[in-house]
């Protein structure tokens, strides 16, 4: 482990004159200390420990590029992430074994009720600090994009259309070069957030092709599956025909499908999938601080592409073990912070969060509650900088 922020400032400062910058060079000069005294750090402000989250596949890059910067700033801050997908990342969560978790949809009410033994009595909150287009992605040689309505896509992925060249994706694509090559639908094997919210775009879209109510796991018994958002892809490129859907971060070198949105065909982008967000509204009575939304996936203007998902952090309003909480709190804070979200766009291409959602997620992260013990050994609360919020007084807090 390398040696902590906390403990060089300690060493610098004791080691005297042996380390005071020499005059006319650059530095902060640390304050003197008298016989005896300790240096004036406050350790509080240092991230120290082991952490473990899990869940979503389609944060994995994005979630690579925050612990890289968080631990830049907390180099004694050991980072795993584990993507299993949403509903391990869940589960995982709530039986108590990461310190976060990682969805692509927010926690049911029923999974809220079950949370409280995971957070010392308290609850989980959904913070949302990732969002992303979710691509159709394929492999036709020669083809880089395609025109397809959500009704297309549906009987595509339930083996109504079986052909490149039915005359269903011709219509669409007059221009394109389609083969007479059987499609390959790939799906997720695994329980996954990226299935629930391209099946919650399909049957709201198209419900008479898609009758499917939105779930993680896939609906249907046949076709070919995958483990992961890496596993379908990987499972595409190396088969000709194949079309699969998965985070459009993880589509590099296949070929993309334009959505039919109105009228008009729209090529995914970061800044169509937030608009999406931007004009979807939050779901009602949560608990305080939690902000899930119910996405507009029927919206018919050209600037919004409605099949996206909005990724979560999932997380405690109240910690028991101290240092746990202490980190959950600051990263948190780096995820949603300017710095964090521009580390994502660049890895992911996913969309910057709105300075609204920024603000609301520092005030959630803020509001976090420490248990720490007494002197008297008794157990007692704590939330840094900030009182405790209403949420442990009235639970289902308005949205």
């Amino acid at each position: 482990m390398s040696t902590s922020l906390y403990t060089r400032l300690v060493s610098a400062a004791t080691a005297g004159a042996l380390v005071l910058p020499l005059a006319g060079c650059g530095g902060v000069a640390l304050p003197g200390l008298g016989a005896g005294e300790e240096p004036s750090v406050d350790p509080e402000a240092f991230v120290v420990g082991s952490f473990r989250g899990a869940g979503a596949s389609s944060q994995e890059s994005a979630m690579k590029a925050w612990i890289s910067g968080f631990q830049e700033q907390h180099p004694d801050a050991v980072i795993e992430y584990d993507a299993v997908g949403s509903g391990d990342g869940r589960e995982n969560f709530l039986a108590g074994k990461s310190a976060f978790g990682a969805s692509d949809v927010a926690l049911s009410d029923e999974e809220m009720a079950q949370s409280g033994p995971a957070c010392d009595g308290g609850n989980a909150i959904d913070l949302p600090v990732y969002i992303s287009p979710i691509a159709v992605a394929f492999n036709l040689e020669g083809v880089d994009r395609l025109n397809l309505s959500s009704d297309l896509i549906a009987r595509i992925f339930t083996g109504k259309i079986t052909r490149w060249d039915d005359p269903a994706i011709v219509a669409a694509n007059p221009e394109a070069k389609l083969p007479g090559l059987t499609i390959t639908p790939v799906h997720r094997s695994d329980d996954s957030g990226t299935t629930e919210n391209f099946g919650d775009y399909l049957h709201a879209t198209a419900p008479d092709s898609w009758p499917h109510e939105p779930d993680g796991l896939w609906p249907l018994p046949e076709g070919f599956a995958a483990d992961g958002t890496s596993g379908v892809t990987d499972t595409v490129r190396s088969t000709p025909g194949g079309i699969t859907y998965a985070d459009a971060s993880a589509t590099a070198d296949l070929g993309r499908v334009a959505i039919k949105v109105g009228e008009e065909y729209v090529p995914y982008s970061a800044e169509a999938a937030a608009a999406v967000v931007d004009v979807s509204p939050r779901i009602e009575n949560r608990y305080e601080h939690d902000l899930a939304f119910v996405l507009d996936r029927k919206i018919d203007k050209p600037f919004a592409y409605p099949m996206v998902l909005v990724s979560y952090l999932v997380v405690c309003s109240r910690y028991e073990d101290r240092a746990k909480g202490k980190f959950v709190k600051e990263f948190v804070e780096y995820v949603a912070s300017a710095e964090g979200q521009e580390r994502a766009a660049t890895a992911a291409g996913s969309a910057v969060i709105s300075p609204d959602l920024q603000a609301w997620i520092s005030d959630a992260a803020e509001a976090i509650y420490l248990t720490q013990e007494r002197p008297d050994g008794q157990v007692d609360g704590q939330a840094d900088d900030q009182a405790v919020g209403q949420a442990q007084d009235d639970p289902r807090g308005a949205a």
